[in-house]
């Protein structure tokens, strides 16, 4: 590395990726499954990198993945080629793939109509159910209208749901979802279903295929209870400023917090442009050699200043965790008043990504 190289380096933002640790939460979901475990890599890889967490994956064995949306198929068929079925839950129209072997997931009436009229495609489709999310997928109604051997000819891979509750174990709209699609799934006699989610599986739900996603990235699937899964990230920040302020300064935009004592204010570089959450003023946590220190003031578009008195020596250039081991998405998500989802896959692009484990 070279000494331009090295100084890029030290400025940057650093989003450390384990993959072993992504394809050790693979191996666990799938031994608890029993079945085929789908990888679920839409927003980009739950904003950790949708094809290295691919390749990854698909190193360790696995042969279905999910994306959202068409653009995020295409890119993930030219990274990791012609074999595994790559589904798109938003669907899209006949031929508009291109010829890249990609799984559209009909929600519509239209949809069904358009695949069933189309030639037939190698990568045939999957036909959503909706049980109760009351997002995308047929009802109950458009169900009952569907032509028998309607999809025949599209080549109808799995017949799928989506739970909506599966993370409170308390919530009845779960069992009736798993009753209603069983019952409806009945209609496809022939055709291999999918049903769990990451809460999903942790409640035994079981189908042929299961679309774990927050799960595989170390999001806690049993909400109040231990995290059975291995945590897969690390953020860090460096700081690029040190100052010392005396008692009734204050720090930040608005003047929102103001120091009752003497203090050092560390300025770390990053912001809410980067994904770390606005909402986080005056309420996040960074970690310096084991210590946690207190966000102070509001998190700017670049910048977020913290209160670094107690934390002993330090100097500009030392590396603050803002996510990782010391806190975790899901800590910092509580912290935030969200979802540790809304915390990964907001992670910006301007950090420099750097990828263990398996390759």
């Amino acid at each position: 590395m070279t000494t331009i190289e090295a100084m890029q380096e030290a400025l940057a933002g650093e989003l450390e990726v384990d993959l072993g640790a992504i394809v050790a939460n693979w191996h666990t979901l799938r031994n608890r499954h029993g079945a085929d475990i789908a990888g679920v890599v839409k927003a980009d890889g739950y904003g950790l990198g949708a094809v290295p967490v691919a390749l990854a994956m698909a190193g360790a064995g696995c042969r279905h993945f999910f994306v959202a949306q068409l653009q995020e198929g295409l890119a993930l068929r030219q990274a990791i080629g012609n074999a595994p079925m790559i589904a798109v839950l938003g669907g899209f129209p006949p031929g508009a793939d291109s010829g890249a072997g990609l799984t559209p997931v009909l929600n519509t009436p239209q949809d069904v109509a358009a695949w069933a009229a189309a030639p037939r495609q190698n990568a045939g489709v999957i036909l959503h159910l909706d049980t109760g999310m009351e997002r995308l997928g047929l009802s109950a109604a458009q169900r009952a209208e569907l032509p028998p051997g309607v999809l025949d000819n599209a080549g109808l891979r799995y017949v799928m749901t989506h739970l909506a509750c599966a993370d409170d174990p308390g919530h009845p709209l779960t069992a009736l979802q798993v009753s209603r699609f069983a019952e409806a799934a009945e209609a496809f006699p022939d055709t291999p279903r999918s049903l769990a989610n990451s809460a999903g599986l942790f409640r035994g739900l079981t189908s042929d295929l299961a679309r774990p996603g927050c799960a595989a990235y170390g999001i806690n699937p049993t909400p109040g209870q231990p995290n059975p899964m291995r945590q897969v990230m690390r953020l860090t920040i460096p700081i690029i400023q040190l100052r010392d302020v005396p008692a009734g300064t204050p720090v930040g935009y608005g003047a929102t917090w103001i120091a009752k004592r003497d203090s050092r204010i560390a300025t770390i570089a990053a912001g809410y442009a980067d994904g770390y959450l606005r909402a986080l003023s005056s309420r996040g946590i960074g970690i310096i050699a084991g210590r946690p220190v207190k966000l102070v003031g509001r998190v700017s578009m670049d910048l977020i200043t913290l209160d670094v008195t107690d934390a002993g020596d330090m100097q500009v250039g030392d590396r603050v965790e803002m996510i990782g081991p010391g806190q975790t998405p899901d800590e910092v998500a509580a912290l935030a008043g969200t979802i540790g989802y809304e915390v990964l896959t907001s992670l910006g692009a301007r950090y420099r990504r750097r990828y263990l484990g398996a390759a």
